[in-house]
C-alpha cells in the first residue's frame, strides 16, 4: 500500500513556493508515495490530527502554524533563524517536518534541499535537521546577446534579436536546461548582455523605424521575454539587460543625420533612450538593468548627465506607470566611468543601485588582487546598496577546459575577505560563441555541459566560499568519478586539472600586455611584445593589481645584472612553475587512461586540451628564455651591436624550440578546434592585429616561423660587423634633433590645479586614471599643469600662472572633433581667446585609450596671466624659454627608438648590403 505524504502550505502562495512544491511532489511520486497537496488550515494543533507524515512549507512570522510551533518551543532552531534567502528543515512531533524561510525563495531552497536529501536516501527520512543560507546575496550568470563577428552593414556590437542570429533564445528546452541548472546551483541572477536590446522589443509610435526588427518578430520577442522571466522567477531568478550606450539603431540615426553611436548626450538621444526605456520598464517592470556608462558614451565625462537625466529617471517613469510593487534593480558597470562621483548624484536619485566592477579585468590571473583594484573594489563594497565582482570574459582561458576548481574558491574567498564583496556575476568561458564551445566536432558542445565544473563552481562557491577543502576534494571527485565510471580516474583528471590550471595565469600576468580582449593569450606573444611591450600600450594595472607583487622582464634582467636581489615573483619563477605544473598535468592526466569506463571521447579531448596547453606553455617559456638573453644583450652591449653576440646565438636556440613547441600546438589544435578565441574583430591585436584574420593557431604560424628566420639573418649580419643602415642613422638623429626644452620657472596661482611631470604614467588630469603611454622627447621632464576634466568640458577653465620670464606655454590639445575637447585651431584660424596657437609636435602625446595630444607653443610675456581658452577640456605640457628654437614635426614613437632592438626581429629596415 502507498505510503501518503501531504505537503501543506498557505493559501497566499506564490510561484516560487508553488515550484518548490512541485519539485518535492515531482520527487516523492517518483519514488512511489502518494502525495496529496493541503493549502490553508495549519495551526498548531490540527496538524496533529492527521495520521500521515506531513511536509509543511512556510514563511516565518506570516504562518500561523509556524508561530505557533515557535512559541511552543516545538519548532526551536539549533543556529540562527533563517534570514532571507535560508532556510530551516527539521522534523517535529506529530510526524511533521517543516520547511521554514522569511522569503518565499528560502521555502524553494528548503524544497530543493529536501529533494536532494530524499534523492541521497531513496525515501523520505523519519528525522531530519539541515539549516543553511547564502553567504553572497547576489549570485549571477551573464551571457551574451552578441557574436563574434562584426555584421557586415552593422556597426560593433550591433545584434538585434532575430532567430537568425540567436536561434537559442527561442529554443524553450534548452531554456529549461539552462534554467534549472542554474536553480540547481542557487543562481538568483541572470543578466542578458546585448548593447541595444530595447529596439527589439519596444515599439514606439512616435519612431517607427527606430523598431530594429519587423512587427511580427517583435511579437514573438516579447512573448519570449516574457516567458523566460516567468520561467526564471519561479526559480528565483531575476533577469536583467545589460547595456551600452549611447547606442540607437541605424535608421534611426540617419533620420536625424547622427551615426549609430554616440559620444554625448543630444535631446534627440535623451529623448528617445527615454521613451524607449519608459516603455520597456512599463510592459516588463520586473526586469533589472545592468548599466555600463562606457564603450562609445565618453562616461567620464557625460556619464553622470547620462543616467541622471536619462535613464534614471525614465525607469522611474514606467515604473510608475506599470503599478509594480517594487522598483527595477539596477547596477551601474564601472567600466567607462568614474563610477564613485557619478553614484553620488546618482543615489540622490534612484534608491539601492548596486555598483559593478570587474575581478581583475577580463583574465584570470590571480586570486589575490592588490591595489588599485583591490582598494576600488573595498570602497565600493561600503555601499549598502551592494557591490559585485564579475568574472569577466576570461579571455586568457580561451579555448581549453578549466577545472581548476581549489582556486575557483580561492578567488570567491577572496572577493568576500580581500575584497569586501558578498556579490559575484560570472561569465562563461567562450562568452561571444553562447551557447557552443569552440571544439571542432559534428555536432557543437553546449558550454553547461562541456565546461560544467566552471559553471558549477563559481555558484557552489558563491553560496558558501569556506567549504572545507577535503570535503570538496571528495565531492568533485565523486562528480568526475560519476562522468568516468571510476574514482582513481576522477582523482587523476581533477589533480590534473589544479596544475594546469595555474599556468595561464602566471604567464599573463607576469609577460602579457593587458588582461582585456586585446590580446589572445593561446595565441601566444611576438618578441617585440616581450621585450619591448611598451611598444602595444601595456595595462600597467595587470602586474600592478591583477597580480602578486613581482618582477618585468626588463627588471629582471637589470637587477640581474647589477647584481641587485630579486623580490616577489620574477620571470623565472613564472616559467619554472608553468612548466612544472604543465608536467604533472599531463603525467597525471595520462595516468588517468587506464582507469576511464565512461565518456571516453570526453576524456581524449581533455587528454588534448592538456598537450596543447603543455605545447603553449613549452611555446612561451622558451621565448621567455630568449628574451632575457637578448635584454641582457640589450643593457650589457649599450648600442655596441656587434659584441656579445654569443648571447643572441644562444637566445636563438631558444627561440627555434618555441617555434617548433608552436608548430606541435598548431598541429593540435587543428584537429579539435575551429577558433583560439570567441571574439574574432579587429579589436583583438596581440599577438597580431585583427582577430578576424588571426584567429587560429595556423594563421599566426608562418609569422612566427619568419620571425625566427628575420632573427637569424640579423645575427649572421652582426657577425659580419653590419647593421640596418635605419639603425645606424636612427642612433644618430634622435638625440641631435630631438632634445628635451629648457624650463621657465613659474608659479601656479590656481588652487583649481596641481603642477606635475610630464613622463610615462602620469595622469593628464586629476579626476580618472588616464596616463601618458608616450611622449616627444621635447617634453619628457618638463612641469605640466592638470585640473579637472569634466570642469573644463562643461565651463571655461581658468588657470593662473606667474611667469618668471618671458616664455611659451605648451598646451596640449586633443586630436578628435568630439565635443567635449577644446577646439583645436588652424591654419586659417591659428587663434583661440586672442592668443596664437603654433603647431609644433602633432600627436605629441599618446594616452591610453584617448586621442592622441597635439602640442601647441603660445607665447607669453613675464608676469601673471590668466590662461582662459574656453569650453573644452585641453592640458598644459610645460613652460619653456621664449628662445627656445622650436621645430615642427610628428611624434612617431618607436620609428627612431632602434635601442629597443624591434628590428632584430622586423623587416621593416634595410640591411646594408
Amino acid at each position: 500500500m502507498q505510503e501518503v505524504i501531504v505537503i501543506g502550505f498557505e493559501e497566499d502562495e506564490s510561484a516560487r513556493m508553488l515550484y518548490g512544491i512541485e519539485l518535492l511532489q515531482r520527487k516523492l511520486t517518483e519514488l512511489g508515495y502518494m502525495v496529496q497537496l493541503r493549502a490553508g488550515g495549519w495551526d498548531g494543533d490540527g496538524y496533529r490530527y492527521s495520521s500521515e507524515r506531513k511536509i509543511y512549507v512556510g514563511r516565518r512570522y506570516s504562518s500561523e502554524l509556524i508561530n505557533s510551533l515557535e512559541e511552543r518551543e516545538v519548532l526551536l532552531y539549533h543556529t540562527s533563524p533563517p534570514v532571507q534567502e535560508g532556510f530551516y528543515l527539521t522534523t517535529c512531533s506529530g510526524k511533521l517536518t517543516v520547511i521554514v524561510a522569511e522569503e518565499d525563495s528560502g521555502l524553494l531552497y528548503g524544497c530543493q534541499e529536501l529533494v536532494n536529501i530524499i534523492s541521497e536516501q531513496g525515501s523520505l527520512p523519519f528525522n531530519i535537521v539541515r539549516a543553511d543560507g547564502p553567504r553572497f546575496v547576489w549570485r549571477g550568470a551573464a551571457i551574451g546577446l552578441q557574436q563574434s563577428k562584426i555584421e557586415e552593414g552593422k556597426g560593433n556590437f550591433e545584434y538585434p534579436l532575430t532567430p537568425d542570429r540567436f536561434p537559442w533564445f527561442y529554443d524553450k528546452p534548452m531554456w529549461t536546461k539552462y534554467l534549472d541548472h542554474l536553480l540547481e546551483q542557487r543562481a538568483n541572477r541572470l543578466s542578458l548582455w546585448n548593447a541595444h536590446p530595447f529596439s527589439s522589443l519596444v515599439y514606439l509610435e512616435e519612431e517607427p523605424e527606430a523598431l530594429e526588427v519587423s512587427k511580427r518578430q517583435l511579437v514573438i520577442n516579447r512573448e519570449m521575454l516574457s516567458w523566460l522571466i516567468e520561467q526564471a522567477e519561479k526559480r528565483n531568478i531575476k533577469v536583467l539587460f545589460s547595456f551600452y550606450n549611447i547606442h540607437i539603431p541605424h535608421a534611426f540615426a540617419d533620420k536625424y543625420n547622427l551615426t549609430y553611436t554616440q559620444t554625448h548626450p543630444l535631446p534627440v538621444t535623451s529623448m528617445y533612450t527615454s521613451r524607449l526605456i519608459r516603455l520597456f520598464v512599463k510592459d516588463f517592470p520586473t526586469v533589472g538593468f545592468m548599466i555600463s556608462l562606457g564603450e562609445k558614451l565618453k562616461g567620464q565625462i557625460y556619464g553622470e548627465e547620462w543616467l541622471c537625466e536619462t535613464i534614471l529617471p525614465s525607469i522611474k517613469q514606467g515604473w510608475l506607470q506599470s503599478g509594480a510593487a517594487a522598483l527595477p534593480e539596477v547596477v551601474l558597470r564601472s567600466h567607462g566611468s568614474q563610477i564613485e562621483k557619478v553614484l553620488q548624484k546618482a543615489d540622490k536619485i534612484y534608491p539601492n543601485i548596486i555598483s559593478e566592477k570587474k575581478y581583475t579585468g577580463e583574465s584570470i590571473t590571480t586570486w589575490v588582487p592588490r591595489g588599485t583594484t583591490q582598494q576600488t573594489h573595498q570602497r565600493l563594497s561600503t555601499r549598502e546598496a551592494g557591490h559585485i565582482a564579475t568574472i569577466h570574459m576570461n579571455t586568457n582561458l580561451e579555448p581549453f577546459r578549466f577545472g581548476a576548481v581549489s582556486a575557483i574558491q580561492r578567488m570567491v574567498q577572496s572577493m568576500e575577505h580581500r575584497l569586501g564583496t558578498n556579490a559575484i556575476q560570472f561569465y562563461p568561458l567562450n562568452y561571444w560563441n553562447w551557447p557552443y564551445s569552440l571544439d571542432r566536432v559534428e555536432i557543437p558542445l553546449l558550454q553547461i555541459e562541456r565546461d560544467w565544473m566552471w559553471h558549477e563552481a563559481w555558484l557552489r562557491y558563491a553560496w558558501n566560499p569556506d567549504r572545507d577543502a577535503t570535503s570538496e576534494k571528495r565531492y568533485w571527485v565523486s562528480k568526475l568519478a560519476m562522468q568516468f565510471g571510476n574514482e582513481e580516474a576522477a582523482e587523476l583528471v581533477l589533480s590534473a586539472y589544479e596544475d594546469a590550471g595555474n599556468c595561464a595565469p602566471r604567464l599573463l600576468r607576469r609577460f602579457g600586455i593587458t588582461q582585456g580582449t586585446r590580446q589572445t593569450f593561446s595565441l601566444g606573444m611576438t618578441m617585440s611584445q616581450l621585450i619591448n611591450p611598451e611598444r602595444y600600450f601595456p595595462w600597467k594595472e595587470l602586474w600592478e593589481s591583477h597580480a602578486p607583487y613581482g618582477e618585468r622582464l626588463e627588471e629582471y634582467v637589470i637587477k640581474a645584472l647589477a647584481g641587485m636581489n630579486h623580490s616577489g615573483e620574477t620571470p623565472l619563477n613564472a616559467v619554472e612553475e608553468a612548466e612544472v605544473f604543465m608536467e604533472d598535468a599531463m603525467r597525471k592526466i595520462k595516468q588517468a587512461d587506464s582507469f576511464v569506463c565512461h565518456n571516453r571521447l570526453e576524456y581524449e579531448r581533455i587528454v588534448s586540451d592538456m598537450e596543447a596547453l603543455q605545447a603553449l606553455v613549452d611555446a612561451y617559456t622558451y621565448k621567455v628564455r630568449a628574451s632575457l638573453l637578448i635584454l641582457m644583450y640589450k643593457h650589457t652591449v649599450e648600442k655596441s651591436y656587434f659584441e656579445k653576440l654569443e648571447l643572441l646565438e644562444e637566445s636563438v636556440e631558444w627561440l627555434e624550440k618555441s617555434v617548433e613547441r608552436y608548430r606541435e600546438l598548431t598541429n593540435i589544435t587543428k584537429e579539435t578546434y575551429t577558433y583560439a578565441g570567441s571574439l574574432h574583430t579587429r579589436h583583438r591585436k596581440i599577438p597580431f592585429r585583427d582577430g578576424a584574420i588571426f584567429n587560429h593557431w595556423q594563421h599566426c604560424l608562418p609569422l612566427f616561423e619568419e620571425e625566427l628566420e628575420i632573427f637569424k639573418k640579423r645575427i649572421a649580419k652582426l657577425q659580419s660587423n653590419k647593421v640596418p643602415r635605419k639603425v645606424s642613422d636612427a642612433e644618430a638623429e634622435i638625440w641631435t634633433k630631438y632634445q628635451r626644452y629648457h624650463q621657465v620657472s613659474f608659479e601656479l596661482l590656481s588652487a583649481n590645479a596641481e603642477v606635475y611631470t610630464i613622463e610615462k604614467g602620469a595622469r593628464v588630469f586629476t579626476d580618472g586614471d588616464i596616463p601618458i603611454v608616450e611622449c616627444a622627447e621635447e617634453i619628457y621632464g618638463l612641469t605640466g599643469v592638470r585640473f579637472n576634466q569634466v570642469d573644463a568640458v562643461y565651463e571655461d577653465m581658468k588657470i593662473e600662472m606667474k611667469l618668471h620670464a618671458d616664455a611659451y606655454i605648451l598646451v596640449g590639445i586633443f586630436f578628435s572633433e568630439d565635443m567635449q575637447w577644446l577646439k583645436a585651431p588652424t591654419e586659417q584660424l591659428p587663434y583661440i581667446a586672442n592668443k596664437k596657437f603654433e603647431l609644433l609636435v602633432q600627436k605629441g602625446v599618446l594616452l591610453f585609450s584617448y586621442p592622441a595630444v597635439h602640442i601647441y607653443a603660445v607665447p607669453y610675456k613675464a608676469g601673471r596671466h590668466v590662461l582662459q581658452f574656453g569650453k573644452g577640456a585641453f592640458t598644459i605640457l610645460g613652460v619653456i624659454d621664449s628662445n627656445e628654437r622650436l621645430i615642427t614635426r610628428e611624434f612617431v614613437p618607436y620609428q627612431n627608438n632602434v635601442s629597443k632592438l624591434d628590428w632584430l626581429f622586423e623587416m621593416d629596415y634595410v640591411e646594408i648590403t
